[in-house]
């Protein structure tokens, strides 16, 4: 099977779904990375490790490494620049182009022959306007594919027990709920590889939280996707071919609204 992780940064892929590609992977999943910036705009850790005008290469070598340890196939970086944060933390999209960035998708999905696409969800997760704008153009991408469209899955939508209900997708609800425990050292070793981006994952985990916390502590064993297109029948979901190779893992906590 031909997956397609597409994620707007550097880390999205990792602290979002890191140990469910991990584990499809494992399962023998063929998983293709497309990023659509290097994450220019972005911290460059505490004390700095680089440059910030070396950032994006430095974060683009760290994807790198993280693909590398979640067991990914091959990693493609679209080359839009992200936008550095603005006053009051204001973020922002990397392109205001959503048709030229649904057909390059698309072209994606032809070229790898993929099977399911993965994604930003529908909340971007927690606002964020580049990961709205992956999720609107992978939308786009499927339509335009028509009957030859992939499956679309899109991350972390709400569920009953969830461990960070504010980075999830309020709107979305879960149709599956993995537990990474088995492939929770391979999320970490991708974490460790984003080492710009360290810092603030400890500092905005520890907010949330709290109380000061180290990085294996950030990382969460619970990860959930929706199946947006097609939508899943209501008792179909031992059908879901994503659904089947968690199960046969042992890793499907739990499922639609618990069936």
């Amino acid at each position: 099977m031909n997956i397609l992780a597409f994620f707007a940064h550097p880390d999205d892929e990792t602290i979002l779904i890191g140990g469910t590609l991990a584990l499809l992977a494992q399962q023998g999943a063929q998983v293709h990375y497309l990023c659509a910036t290097r994450g220019e705009g972005g911290e460059n850790g505490e004390p700095p490790l680089c440059a910030l005008d070396e950032l994006g290469e430095v974060r683009a070598k760290e994807l790198a490494c993280a693909v590398e340890a979640l067991g990914g196939s091959k990693l493609t970086i679209m080359g839009y620049v992200d936008p550095h944060v603005g006053e009051d933390e204001a973020l922002f999209s990397f392109t205001d182009d959503l048709a030229k960035l649904a057909d390059e998708v698309r072209k994606a999905i032809l070229t790898f022959q993929i099977d399911a696409v993965i994604t930003h969800g529908v909340n971007g997760e927690y606002g964020h306007p580049a990961h709205l704008t992956c999720n609107q153009a992978a939308r786009q991408a499927i339509e335009l594919l028509g009957e030859d469209a992939p499956l679309l899955y899109t991350v972390f939508p709400d569920f009953p027990g969830n461990p960070m209900p504010r980075l999830s997708n309020q709107d979305e609800n879960a149709d599956l709920v993995v537990d990474i425990n088995a492939t929770f050292a391979d999320k970490l070793a991708a974490a460790r590889c984003h080492q710009t981006q360290n810092a603030l994952f400890v500092r905005w985990m520890s907010k949330e939280l709290g109380r000061q916390i180290d990085l294996p502590e950030v990382i969460l064993k619970l990860e959930s996707l929706r199946r947006v297109s097609p939508e899943i029948p209501p008792g179909q979901l031992e059908n879901d071919p994503l659904a089947i190779m968690f199960s046969i893992a042992g890793a499907l906590r739990s499922t639609m609204e618990e069936e």
